[in-house]
């Protein structure tokens, strides 16, 4: 298999391309790098920026806060097919934690400004593509919602010895 077509399979199994065609997706896939990570190497440090947008191939991410300390915090993972870094992405934000392969991974990249490329001659890609991100942080804040309900709870019912 080349590069190509790996670069579309991964884009088709992601929630990137959810509502892209398969010509939409070529488009998209001709603008993306993929690239193989070993368990441990990061992929992204915490306090820099990173106008970049991945999608986990195969393998996981872990977010992970404090990883130049003995203090690791790890907050998420991230799993085949789903994004990681996308308010950096749109707005070149400072990384507020590392991404870290767990075990060997490989992501499909897109940097902002090769997506803005396609701008003139495939906007509907562009659209589509924002769309996607768009749903991803709307899940991300939608769980972190119902845990923030869930955590008040617990405090509320432990009459605030927590």
């Amino acid at each position: 298999m080349n590069d190509d077509d790996i670069k579309l399979n991964v884009l088709r199994a992601s929630r990137l391309a959810s509502d892209l065609s398969s010509a939409e997706c070529t488009v998209l896939a001709a603008v993306c790098t993929h690239r193989q990570l070993a368990d441990g190497e990061v992929l992204v440090h915490e306090g820099k920026a990173d106008s970049r947008l991945h999608v986990v191939a195969s393998g996981e991410l872990a977010v992970v806060r404090g990883i130049e300390t003995h203090e690791r915090v790890p907050i998420a993972m991230i799993h085949p097919g789903e994004l990681a870094g996308e308010l950096g992405f749109v707005d070149g934000s400072v990384r507020h934690a590392s991404l870290v392969a767990v075990g060997p991974t490989v992501v499909l990249t897109l940097e902002r400004d090769r997506l803005e490329s396609l701008l003139d001659a495939h906007g509907v890609v562009v659209y589509h593509v924002m769309r996607a991100i768009v749903r991803s942080v709307h899940e991300i804040q939608r769980r972190l919602s119902l845990q923030a309900v869930e955590l008040t709870n617990y405090i509320y019912k432990q009459h605030g010895r927590y």
